[in-house]
């Protein structure tokens, strides 16, 4: 694998929907008399008269006379005689009704040779009408996607050649986990930073020869991870697959702005001498200065310098944005959205042809909710306008996000996908992690678990369970390895003969 990185709640944005299988048989017989055969006559007891009686298609009449023992109404010792009469059934629907009395009640249906009662026969659709719906329930709540192979006769294989350009602050850093243990986990080569770096040349524009072992293996890498900007030019192709599928991630300008100000605060000129972002958002071009340097590209349309745009000199509602959007679009095969990461990830299991386990993950470089100021609606209406360009940027993926959503799986489907990686990501929490949940730097034990922390942000991280078995401690360990520290030991992996890299923050 080679990995290189409907609107959000309060933007206003407009957000823009299964085959049933079905069984049937039959349950019995549906019993009917033969024709010309009385099969259910009562037997005669004396002193009962047999007119006004009828059974199984046939009408029947006693004549003249009494059938019992001999005595009154009989003539001398003549023999017994029954005489029936047998006529035919009036047309359906007309009333049956022997002479000179009521219509006769209806026969019930023998037991015996015929089939069943109309009462078994009615408990038996029932049963099998509850079954069969049981049947249907289950299967809206299975993985589809295990029946889908059968129903089609071929299953595609997964998409292994991937690049994905980390835009910052936009939960790139889960979506380079995701990639990395896809990687580890098929023995795909990754295009690692060279040498002790830990990003392929940004802030300034990606060369191939950042990237270890480029000149043993162009075009050979399975995945190329973030840290790089593409500025649309042709280096990316020259380590990468023609078959390679352009992946990255876009957020909520607003938010993303917030957590970049929170994380880069002592890093970024621009946000150093603001006493908090509200300040900075009064008056942003005094703090950003007139001839901003790249060291101040955290402080204004980050994402759209992430992509290798100029973040200063376009207008944002000029024609020349909507010509470099389109550009964007027809280069990157899918462009996922921070603020619905579930969502997201839902969506890249299925364009990639994934399993399910290869998208569940635990959130990394997550801040304290403690952390994260919480904007007026006046600041972030100055944050959507300080970083227009990265509000068009976000705009336009969000349209593009959901038109994908609505054609590859629906919102039905969607919804039971995102509710299924929940309810996994519950049960890996319970069987990896202390308490099942994120732990703040003091907690953590485990160096290769720590997270860096960078500026006023408080970065969580995760402390592992005692006692696990070795199978479930190595999934849980790369499910909570931060990005440093699981980018060091692929390189370890892939380049054994090469120093490690050394990840200073852990030594101090």
């Amino acid at each position: 694998m080679h990995a290189a990185g409907r609107a959000a709640p309060g933007t206003g944005l407009p957000r823009p929907r299964e085959p049933l299988l079905c069984a049937g048989g039959d349950l019995g017989l549906q019993c009917r008399p033969r024709r010309g055969q009385a099969g259910c006559l009562p037997r005669a007891r004396a002193g009962l008269r047999l007119g006004h009686r009828r059974d199984c298609g046939h009408r029947r009449e006693e004549d003249q006379g009494v059938v019992g023992p001999a005595g009154a109404g009989h003539r001398g010792a003549e023999p017994r005689r029954l005489r029936v009469q047998v006529r035919p059934l009036p047309a359906r629907g007309s009333p049956l009704r022997p002479r000179g009395g009521a219509a006769c009640a209806p026969r019930v249906p023998s037991q015996g040779r015929g089939g069943l009662r109309p009462s078994g026969y009615f408990q038996g659709f029932l049963i099998f009408l509850v079954l069969t719906l049981c049947l249907l329930a289950g299967l809206l709540h299975l993985e589809m996607d295990f029946l889908t192979p059968l129903l089609r006769g071929n299953a595609k294989p997964p998409v292994t050649n991937i690049m994905f350009l980390k835009t910052h602050k936009t939960a790139s850093s889960t979506v380079l986990n995701v990639l990395f243990r896809f990687a580890e986990t098929h023995n795909l080569s990754v295009a690692l930073p060279e040498g002790s770096r830990f990003h392929l040349g940004y802030p300034w524009l990606f060369l191939a020869r950042y990237v270890e072992g480029v000149r043993a293996a162009v075009g050979g890498w399975g995945a190329l991870p973030g840290g790089q900007r593409p500025g649309l030019c042709p280096q990316v192709q020259k380590i990468m697959p023609k078959d390679t599928f352009y992946l990255s991630i876009v957020r909520n300008p607003v938010a993303q702005l917030e957590s970049s100000f929170a994380y880069y605060k002592e890093y970024v000129p621009a946000f150093r001498a603001a006493r908090n972002l509200s300040t900075f958002l009064e008056a942003p071009q005094t703090f950003y200065g007139a001839q901003p340097g790249l060291l101040n590209a955290y402080a204004r349309n980050n994402m759209w310098f992430d992509f290798g745009l100029e973040p200063n000199s376009v207008d944002a509602d000029g024609p020349a944005v909507h010509e470099q959007l389109l550009e964007l679009e027809r280069r990157f095969d899918l462009v996922l959205i921070a603020d619905y990461f579930d969502e997201s990830m839902v969506l890249l299991r299925r364009v990639l042809h994934w399993a399910p386990d290869d998208v569940a993950y635990f959130p990394l470089n997550a801040r304290s909710p403690r952390a994260v100021a919480h904007l007026t609606p006046r600041d972030q209406e100055r944050a959507r306008r300080w970083c227009a360009l990265d509000w068009r940027l976000y705009e336009h993926f969000n349209r593009t996000f959901w038109a994908r959503v609505d054609a590859e799986l629906g919102a039905r489907r969607l919804r039971a996908e995102v509710a299924q990686l929940r309810a996994r990501r519950a049960v890996l929490s319970r069987l990896c992690l202390q308490d099942a949940a994120p732990k703040n730097k003091s907690q953590i034990t485990d160096a290769q678990l720590l997270p860096y922390q960078s500026g006023e942000a408080n970065i969580l991280g995760y402390q592992l369970r005692l006692g696990l078995d070795n199978g479930t401690q190595r999934l849980c360990q790369r499910l909570a390895t931060p990005e440093l520290q699981y980018m060091a030991r692929l390189y370890s992996r892939q380049f054994p003969g090469k120093p490690p890299k050394n990840i200073q923050f852990l030594k101090g």
